[in-house]
């Protein structure tokens, strides 16, 4: 596995290959992650919440964008907090990354306050209000779904809080018989929104 801590081999811009982080399949993918970061906008001394943080991906693109950028990685199952607690050792300065494990409506009430907000996995309204109360002003927060109840909940907070909606749909070529083809990935919602 790759070591860069410091962002000297794989460079800092978000967008990682996928290859890099250890996961079990459910990662945010390359592209979909340089979206989500590129609206959650590291600044430097930062705090992001990751929420079903999965195999840390988010986490880590954040802690790499800005000098002295911290994430803290809430996520409920012990075996991909242990994967990306390894990713976060791996790809981050240290000290940048903590990880919570537990259910994040139970958790996110002890947390410091962040300054961005990325909900990739286990989103619900309890959990975006709890996020958007804790957020600071100015802060952002990206949710990420490729379900037709995250599709919903999206749809419903858009029309609370406003911000942007949108459909991504991503495909890639890939082998087929001696030619190429494309492959498409599932559609990914994303609510992006800035809190004033």
């Amino acid at each position: 596995m790759i070591v860069d801590r410091d962002g000297a081999l794989l460079g800092r811009t978000p967008g990682l290959p996928d290859e890099v982080f250890a996961s079990d399949g459910l990662i945010t993918k390359r592209v979909l992650r340089a979206s989500a970061i590129a609206h959650l906008r590291p600044l430097p001394g930062q705090l992001l919440w990751d929420v079903g943080t999965g195999a840390g991906s988010i986490a880590v693109e954040w802690c790499r964008a800005a000098d002295g950028a911290r994430a803290i990685g809430v996520e409920r199952r012990s075996d991909r907090a242990s994967r990306a607690l390894g990713n976060a050792e791996r790809l981050t300065p240290e000290g940048a990354f903590r990880l919570v494990e537990g259910d994040a409506a139970e958790v996110l009430g002890g947390l410091p306050a962040p300054d961005a907000v990325f909900v990739g996995g286990g989103g619900t309204l309890e959990v975006l209000e709890l996020a958007m109360a804790a957020l600071r002003d100015g802060g952002r927060l990206v949710v990420h779904g490729i379900t037709v109840e995250a599709e919903l909940l999206c749809v419903a907070v858009h029309e609370r809080w406003g911000g942007h909606l949108s459909r991504i749909q991503v495909e890639n070529a890939e082998p087929l018989g001696s030619l190429l083809g494309w492959r498409p990935n599932r559609t990914l919602i994303q609510w992006a929104v800035e809190k004033v």
